[in-house]
């Protein structure tokens, strides 16, 4: 039997492989005149940005770079490291964002597993690379940024920037890669359990997700986007390629400071941005008189834990709006997102925050996501309560682990990408996370989630941050142990902490011992449970 479209086979009129570097040159010829970029008193058109990235990915060829090498980024939130996201793919090389708050030995491995033939450096970091690569056998070959927004940093042999743009042939042709699933970038995430994993994701990938992205966060010509979420995590959650979808405007931010974030709202008429919660955090507790009022909503997306419902309280009381997502840099970053329901809008804030726990649906680009019962694999009942972990599935998923075949055995599983995340389906459909898979505190043989424990902790009044890990118990075998930041001229007690849980949790559930002082995070704002479990350990 003949298929009806034996006789229509693929051609350049019908089928290209799907790239994000297919969405610049649509802004160039669309919004030639636009401002793509802001940066200090930098400003760079849509057409302006085209150009630069094409000579940039021209000068990456006549530097040796071939398709499917690594060109390594070390920098901050500035309109090279945008560049970067276009001009890397543009000569079908494959980006590496390293984080710009490693120390020497964790740049030094990146650098030597990745491979990287290149590596475009921010002049701060100077020192810092200089160190990782001593004594190095093949170091990259390095092209240094000097921003007059940045701080200059110590001397290190390489090409200037400009320079080395400027060499390049403005007329490099944007096409995408012959094969779509073909690497266009690898990052690398210890995540919160400080095992490093080179996660490679592919130009379909990359392409969809910035169109999911685009829909879920309502992005648009006349959207102002800010760089609050560093570049260099999941590729900027695929934001770096999703405003420009949408032809709207970048505004870049080198390091997080509340003062210059509400400086710059206010400036630019910023719309949207992401961002971790402990950027919340410092918005909320900011100086007063660092804080500035705007006269419309900004929305902001966070990933993480569910923001406790005073956060989400006091995050509107300051105009902006909240939408609450989850993913991992396995998968291209959100995957799923609390979407809005009309209703919401009418309820209490308990409620509402009740509602906005959840991390919801999968983005329109994701295939399906679902919640697993680990020993059979089958999905749990959705009756918000049986736990299971959360899988995902669809093209924004990674292609895997850069030579690390048994992560990629662990993690792909009877066609699903297994998390390590552990979840409950609700009736309406919607997931929510209840805690990593480590992270689940058996006491006396029952399971007490630690995200439970901390949305508790953060509805004490003196409690800024707080996180819960499992501390050792020679009756109970585990109890609750929580790391608390309170905030500044809180005069709270552990007892005060212990009894406060007590009034708000099952006894069971409320932590045993209570540390103050300040939380280890990474860079992208996740706390480091592993680091409060080894110092429990002394």
């Amino acid at each position: 039997m003949t298929a009806m479209d034996d006789h229509l086979p693929r051609s350049a009129a019908n089928h290209v492989a799907l790239s994000p570097v297919s969405f610049l040159a649509r802004a160039a010829r669309i919004w030639p005149g636009r401002t793509a970029i802001i940066h200090g008193a930098r400003r760079l058109t849509y057409a302006q940005y085209l150009e630069r990235s094409r000579r940039v990915a021209s000068a990456l060829r006549a530097a040796g770079v071939a398709p499917g090498d690594v060109v390594a980024a070390l920098l901050p939130n500035i309109p090279e490291m945008l560049e970067a996201h276009m001009a890397v793919p543009m000569a079908h090389a494959v980006l590496c964002p390293i984080n710009t708050r490693l120390d020497a030995p964790s740049v030094r491995f990146i650098l030597d597993h990745s491979g990287a033939k290149v590596l475009l450096l921010d002049r701060e970091f100077a020192a810092l690379v200089t160190a990782a690569l001593d004594g190095a056998a093949s170091p990259p070959r390095i092209v240094v940024v000097d921003d007059p927004e940045g701080p200059g940093g110590a001397t290190i042999a390489g090409a200037p920037y400009e320079d080395f743009l400027a060499a390049g042939d403005a007329a490099f042709p944007v096409q995408p890669p012959a094969d779509e699933w073909q690497a266009i970038s690898l990052s690398y995430t210890s995540g919160t359990t400080g095992d490093p994993k080179g996660v490679v994701v592919h130009h379909r990938g990359a392409y969809l997700n910035a169109c999911g992205n685009a829909l879920a966060f309502a992005l648009s010509p006349q959207s102002v986007y800010l760089w609050t979420l560093p570049m260099f995590h999941c590729n900027g959650w695929t934001y770096t390629w999703a405003v420009t979808l949408q032809g709207g405007t970048h505004v870049c931010l080198r390091r997080v400071d509340p003062a210059r974030i509400f400086a710059l709202i206010a400036e630019h008429g910023v719309t949207h941005l992401c961002a971790a919660p402990v950027v919340l955090t410092m918005l909320i507790h900011a100086p007063e008189n660092q804080k500035q009022r705007f006269p419309h909503r900004v929305g902001i997306a966070t990933g993480g834990a569910a923001p406790p419902s005073p956060v989400i309280a006091a995050m509107e009381r300051l105009g902006f709006d909240v939408t609450h997502l989850y993913g991992l840099t396995e998968c291209y970053g959100p995957s799923l997102l609390c979407a809005w329901q009309p209703e919401i809008a009418t309820l209490d804030l308990p409620d509402k925050a009740a509602f906005m726990a959840r991390q919801g649906v999968p983005l329109p680009t994701l295939e399906d996501a679902a919640v697993l019962d680990q020993e059979t694999g089958a999905r749990v009942p959705a009756d918000g309560a049986t736990l299971g972990e959360i899988a995902l599935r669809g093209n924004t998923v990674m292609k895997g682990y850069l030579r690390n075949p048994r992560a990629n055995a662990a993690a792909f599983v009877d066609g699903w990408f297994r998390t390590g995340d552990l979840g409950v389906l609700h009736p309406d459909g919607y997931i929510e996370v209840k805690d990593r898979a480590k992270d689940i505190v058996i006491s006396g043989g029952e399971n007490i989630s630690s995200l439970e424990v901390e949305e508790a902790l953060y509805r004490h009044p003196d409690v800024m941050e707080a996180a819960v890990v499992a501390h050792p118990d020679p009756k109970w075998g585990e109890v609750p142990h929580a790391f608390v930041t309170l905030k500044p001229g809180a005069t709270a007690t552990p007892a005060d902490i212990i009894a406060h849980c007590r009034a708000h949790l099952a006894h069971f559930k409320a932590p045993r011992h209570v540390t103050f002082g300040p939380l280890p995070k990474t860079a992208t704002g996740k706390i480091q449970k592993f680091e409060l479990r080894r110092a429990l350990k002394g």
